[in-house]
């Protein structure tokens, strides 16, 4: 093995057989290894103490973790996405989404329809929409779960490969999060994170998590909701989220 950040972190570990068993994989595993799957870096930063940049410096660079202009972009669209489904807007928010501008783009011209209905919209009338849409007595009329949107059912194995993903990128679930990993909210706030947040992570393995766990289901979501019987002000949330998730499948069909 000459790659030198896996021979570092075997020899941190004190061995093939020492390594595999603290990242709970087999031995043959990681001696088939030509150098730490981008999806076992985190795990094997934890298990070794070796840093990330020395395990994979081609992914870990010296600017790692300072999002560029587009990056940073990204970012606050998924977390704005991501607390719009957490819970309803208060005012206050409400009027921030309302300076959103917008520009000649499709997502800009989503922006600014988004802006405009925040604007009109006041803070009890989206909380009740909000409350039909998503919660519901019994059930909301849409279920914002990976699970569901692939399988028909909630807590199924989406969300049992999802988790092991978060496990082997160091994300774990907090003792107070009510909600299944595979919420539309806490997806895109794992993607905020990873873009530019508190756990980033390289290009791939943002791109592993999207094409994994949102991009197979999340799009159907958003333009469900755009036609939601209950949706006034959350259509426009549904149809930002749409043109934006189109727009990062796109860019991640690109090659690097």
């Amino acid at each position: 093995m000459s790659d030198p950040g896996l021979n570092e972190a075997i020899r941190a570990a004190g061995g093939i057989t020492e390594l595999a068993r603290r990242i709970s994989i087999s031995q043959p595993s990681v001696s088939n290894w030509s150098r730490v799957p981008a999806e076992r870096v985190l795990a094997v930063e934890a298990a070794t103490g070796v840093a990330r940049a020395i395990l994979r410096p081609d992914l870990y660079g010296d600017n790692f973790g300072q999002p560029d202009e587009v990056d940073a972009a990204r970012a606050r669209e998924y977390a704005l996405l991501a607390t719009l489904f957490a819970r309803a807007p208060d005012a206050a928010f409400l009027r921030q989404i309302a300076r959103l501008r917008g520009d000649d783009t499709p997502l800009g011209s989503a922006h600014a329809a988004l802006a405009e209905a925040a604007d009109r919209a006041s803070a009890g009338e989206v909380a009740r929409e909000f409350f039909d849409l998503f919660i519901g007595v019994g059930r909301g009329e849409l279920l914002p779960y990976g699970s569901y949107y692939l399988t028909g059912f909630l807590n199924e194995r989406p969300l049992a490969r999802l988790r092991q993903d978060l496990r082997a990128l160091g994300i774990e679930r907090v003792e107070t999060q009510c909600e299944p990993e595979d919420h539309a909210a806490i997806l895109c706030e794992i993607m905020a994170g990873l873009i530019g947040g508190p756990f980033p992570a390289a290009m791939d393995m943002q791109r592993q998590v999207f094409e994994k766990h949102l991009s197979p289901w999340i799009g159907r979501f958003f333009a469900d909701l755009t036609i939601a019987e209950a949706a006034d002000f959350y259509r426009y949330v549904g149809a930002v989220g749409r043109l934006f998730i189109e727009i990062e499948t796109e860019g991640f069909a690109l090659p690097e």
